[in-house]
């Protein structure tokens, strides 16, 4: 097998398609844990936030996509979910694949009953495809605003609640991927939403700025207030202090002092890195994240075990419906 890292760089749509005419397997290995997990996962534990990217001769990517990914298949994570003694997993559509959520409901499909899955949609998907993705066990929608570049209040104003009266009716939740200065700006928006709204990654509040930063006070006020769901998710995206980014810390304290009833945990897996100017034709690479050690501080963030058993069991089996 040709390694991912050797196609790196280069033309990666001529690596592919060249795999292609060989008959050559595309997947290689994505990040798996160096660190044993140090606390007692309890039963039923759920990480909240992956992904799957499959061989691109099935799934091909979106011509407006901002990256072009590795491969990271379902073995792999289920490799994952055995080292972190996770039982159950929810599949989140990346934006690679834009609208087109047939990879993800392909590793739904594969992982059976222990797997949920949120799907990106948009005026053009019928409601008989929304139908059979509730069948399917996709029980969310994504608004991916922040790879959008979408940072304007009005527009996200408008976004959320388009998208809370399309899926309100199938009780499915709005799962949005943003900053905390929108989340300042919809914050009346948000309490008034008649579905659950889970924003990914600590609301892409930053590690350096605090639990004093703009916007993330009004993050606070709406999981105290029962109105919001939040992914302690991707320390990394939050955190330049790699491996264990310790100075997350303050900021998960803080959401789950609020009310750990609304915190949920996600490894995102497999870890999309940032286009950085990358142009399409090459692979961007995964960060490397020691998944093991990253779900460690889960146990300093939330020491009892209840509070852990909340975060993990007990908010996404309400959420997703296990």
């Amino acid at each position: 097998m040709i390694s991912r890292r050797q196609v790196l760089g280069g033309a990666a749509a001529a690596a592919v398609a060249t795999l292609a005419r060989r008959g050559t397997p595309l997947l290689a290995k994505a990040s798996q844990p160096t660190t044993l997990v140090n606390f007692t996962v309890p039963t039923g534990a759920c990480d909240c936030h992956t992904h799957v990217f499959g061989d691109p001769r099935r799934f091909p990517f979106a011509a407006g996509r901002t990256y072009t990914p590795e491969s990271a298949s379902v073995s792999e994570l289920r490799a994952l979910h055995q080292a972190l003694h996770m039982d159950r997993v929810v599949i989140v559509q990346p934006s690679v694949y834009g609208t087109d959520n047939a990879c993800t409901l392909d590793a739904i499909r594969q992982l059976g009953s222990r797997a949920r899955g949120v799907a990106v949609v948009d005026d053009a998907t019928p409601d008989s495809a929304l139908d059979g993705m509730h069948r399917a066990g996709v029980r969310g929608i994504r608004l991916n605003l922040a790879t959008a570049g979408q940072t304007d209040p009005a527009a996200a104003r408008r976004i959320l609640q388009a998208a809370v009266a399309r899926v309100a009716p199938r009780r499915w939740h709005i799962q949005m991927n943003t900053q905390p200065s929108v989340i300042d700006a919809i914050q009346d928006a948000v309490s008034a939403a008649s579905i659950p709204v889970v924003f990914d990654h600590f609301g892409g509040a930053q590690a350096a700025l605090g639990v004093g930063q703009p916007g993330f006070g009004a993050l606070i006020e709406l999981v105290q207030a029962g109105h919001a769901y939040v992914k302690i998710s991707a320390p990394y995206r939050s955190s330049d202090q790699a491996p264990a980014y310790a100075d997350i810390a303050p900021l998960a304290k803080a959401l789950i002092a609020a009310n750990p009833r609304r915190i949920v945990w996600g490894s995102d897996w497999p870890h999309p890195g940032p286009p950085a100017g990358r142009p399409l034709t090459d692979f961007t690479p995964f960060y490397e994240v020691d998944d093991g050690l990253v779900l460690n501080q889960l146990a300093i963030w939330a020491p009892d075990p209840a509070t852990r058993k909340t975060i993990l069991v007990d908010n996404p089996a309400r959420i997703y419906g296990f």
